[in-house]
């Protein structure tokens, strides 16, 4: 059964992602060390026991469409309930509409739990919260009245309704249609897919934000416009009113994650009214929609990479645990009675580290993205670095974490043998439960463009190369601290720089030179060397950090397996960057 890693999790939030230097600095308010770890830890004990009990449920029984209405699995209504009566789902949220107000990384954080616990449970609050930020930033203000503080409490649900089936990550495309009215709200038609948790019975409303195109709109993506269309429409005095003109017409089954509703929503056929079209409210301004839904698709990003990192915790809990147990063999030097434990081999062992380090550093990824994000809120004169580091980190945030996930989970199944084939190990749900995570909200390859194309060239190529001026002075903190348990550890991580480094120049040759399809052919290679490269790095930060939790010369031995184990991956990595574009475009010739 999972266990929250609350310790694990405060020590990478304070020592290794920022938090602690940042409170230290006045720099997140009068938040406290102790009100973090207060929250933590609550957090960790719902989680672990409230979460987690009820994750096989959901992924047996799936949510299910009965009647032309979708019910959660057993207990899941109840579990989402006590949810919101811990105050959760408001962590973040502005404090004039019920929220808490507090630093992003603490909400990643807590969201790394739920995910552990249940990811198909904790798809419903991350949508939630995502919709909450598009409302209270571009919102008008008679909408963020009518409609934030359910939302903040969790009362009502949000969703993002994006994709249509012929319209995926093209979003210029769509052709969901909106009407204007007299009276300022807007009949919205159209059908969309693939919308998380789009229909349940767990909140009294459910918020649906919902892009759609004007009769008079440009074409493409300048033409896109976002519109709130509530299920039930709300009362002047906030009560609920009459079913809107929108339903759920079926659901996906899928490979994972499902206790979460995948719904296909349709909008304004006239089942649900007098007059035929879902009403709703403009979010920002006419066909500046897409703008508005970054806000919401960009921290659903990092959140999703979030679930990459849960997943890998969980899995590498669950096979460290089994690893233990089973017995299988002699292993070298085993002089117990009987056969060892399948930990003592040595390939086991490397399994199990390889997703002990990956784990780690995905999540110390995230944290400092989350961090980063925090710091461009508050941090005054500075704010645009930080705007653009969070930036550079949100797309391997995202991929990494959630080739990790999947990497990881699959690894526990092997770690498992053949149990690990068996649903009933429990083993095979995550690696189940991972496997969208590389694909929505835009899939990793979409990540690695925007890295290349976009993240790279902020502030003329300087954000990155600062970026790896820092990633160098912890490898020469490594070098100058001394301690024998880092062994080669300085010298993989001086290469492993190196080779990040070389990539990045001759990318941004590359596209300087106008030459994109040379670029973009070493765009996935490159964002996974520098998931490595900050693993190795961060892995190394918390090993130097002193904690006083006495895990010190266990995060120094992890370090150094990371970084004699893992970075040697690096110069492959290098390699296909620079030299593997020409070989890419010869050999297209076999997919015509």
């Amino acid at each position: 059964m999972y266990k929250a890693p609350v310790e694990e999790i405060a020590f990478t939030l304070k020592h290794v992602a920022g938090m602690g230097e940042a409170i230290s600095n006045g720099l997140l308010a009068d938040l406290s060390e102790d009100l973090v770890d207060a929250v933590l830890s609550e957090a960790g004990r719902f989680a672990t026991e409230e979460v987690a009990p009820l994750a096989d449920i959901g992924d047996r029984q799936d949510a299910r469409l009965e009647g032309g209405e979708v019910r959660l699995p057993d207990g899941w209504r109840d579990l989402y309930r006590n949810w919101i009566a811990g105050g959760w789902n408001g962590l973040t949220a502005p404090e004039a509409f019920g929220g808490q107000a507090l630093p992003h990384m603490l909400n990643v954080a807590a969201l790394e739990m739920w995910n552990s616990g249940s990811m198909a449970f904790a798809l419903a609050p991350t949508l939630t919260m995502g919709a909450i930020e598009a409302v209270s930033t571009h919102g008008s203000a008679a909408l963020k009245e009518k409609y934030l503080e359910k939302m903040v409490s969790g009362e009502w649900t949000g969703t993002m309704n994006l994709t249509e089936p012929h319209a995926g990550s093209d979003l210029g495309v769509l052709k969901a249609r909106a009407e204007r009215r007299a009276d300022g709200s807007y009949r919205i038609f159209g059908q969309k897919i693939f919308i998380t948790w789009g229909e349940h019975d767990a909140a009294d409303n459910i918020i649906h934000l919902v892009l759609a195109r004007l009769p008079d709109a440009p074409a493409g993506t300048r033409g896109i416009s976002l519109f709130l269309v509530p299920k039930f429409l709300v009362n002047e005095d906030g009560s609920l009113g009459a079913r809107n003109d929108l339903f759920c017409h079926s659901l996906e089954h899928k490979l994972g994650i499902h206790g979460s509703p995948t719904c296909t929503m349709i909008y304004g056929d006239g089942r649900f009214g007098d007059e035929k079209g879902a009403v709703g409210w403009l979010v920002g301004e006419e066909n500046k929609g897409l703008a508005c839904m970054f806000t919401m698709m960009n921290n659903a990003r990092l959140a999703v990479g979030m679930q990459g990192v849960a997943i890998a915790e969980a899995a590498t809990q669950k096979a460290v645990a089994y690893a233990k147990e089973r017995t299988q063999g002699r292993a070298p030097g085993w002089s117990g009675p009987g056969m060892s434990p399948i930990v003592e081999h040595p390939d086991v062992a490397r399994m199990l580290l390889t997703m002990k380090a990956l784990t780690q550093g995905a999540r110390a990824i995230s944290y400092a993205c989350a961090h980063a994000i925090d710091m461009s809120h508050r941090a005054g004169d500075v704010s645009r670095h930080w705007q653009e580091r969070a930036a550079l980190l949100t797309p391997i945030a995202k991929s990494f974490s959630t080739d990790a996930g999947v990497d990881v989970a699959s690894l526990g199944i092997q770690v498992h043998g053949g149990m690990g084939f068996i649903e009933e190990t429990g083993a095979a749900r995550y690696l189940r439960d991972a496997r969208i995570a590389p694909i929505y909200e835009g899939t990793n390859g979409i990540q690695a463009i925007d890295l290349v194309t976009r993240k790279l060239p902020l502030s003329g190529g300087e954000q990155v190369k600062g970026f790896i001026a820092q990633l160098k002075e912890i490898a020469e903190s490594v070098r100058r601290s001394n301690l024998d348990g880092f062994g080669e550890t300085s010298v993989r991580l001086d290469a492993a720089i190196s080779d990040l480094e070389a990539a990045t120049d001759w990318l941004t040759k590359m596209l300087a030179d106008g030459k994109a399809a040379e670029a973009l052919s070493g765009a996935t290679p490159y964002q996974r060397l520098f998931g490595l490269v900050l693993t190795g790095c961060y892995l190394a930060k918390g090993a130097l950090a002193e904690s006083g939790d006495g895990r010190g010369e266990g995060r120094v031995a992890l370090c150094r397996f990371a970084a004699e184990n893992l970075l040697a991956e690096t110069a492959a990595l290098r390699d296909r960057v620079v030299n593997g574009a020409a070989s890419l475009a010869a050999a297209r010739i076999l997919l015509a």
